[in-house]
């Protein structure tokens, strides 16, 4: 099982590295959101994937008695689909602020803080 989370895992990767060289800005915020849930399923099978009782301590024992899962990368992945999402609904946001503003989503398109054409034709003087 763990093999086909490895090789399910690198597929998710380069299939996000794909769409985030794309110049398209959707595309990239596609990537981002598979490279997001690709480290979620690479800290999933880096847990040890066993079929184990839930780590639940009965009220009359200090320990347990029996092997239980790990709930150590349970809690890292749901810390991580938080982050992934408040990440996600901050670059929606500037995605839609940056298409009202320019019109576009293509990032070749997207030259407003270059100088002009004509500046440089005119003499003007780069920094």
């Amino acid at each position: 099982m763990e093999a086909v989370l490895a090789l399910l895992t690198g597929a998710m990767v380069a299939g996000s590295i794909f769409l985030m060289l794309s110049k398209n800005l959707v595309r990239f915020i596609f990537g981002l959101v598979l490279a997001s849930n690709a480290v979620n399923l690479l800290i999933f099978a880096a847990g040890r994937l066993e079929t184990s009782r839930p780590p639940l301590i009965p009220q009359d024992a200090s320990h347990t008695a029996v092997a239980v899962a790990n709930s150590l990368p349970q809690a890292l992945i749901l810390t991580a689909i938080v982050i992934g999402f408040a990440l996600l609904a901050f670059i929606f946001i500037l995605f839609f602020r940056t298409y009202q503003t320019l019109g576009t989503v293509d990032t070749e398109a997207m030259t407003d803080a270059e100088p002009a054409a004509d500046d440089d034709a005119a003499g003007g003087t780069r920094p």
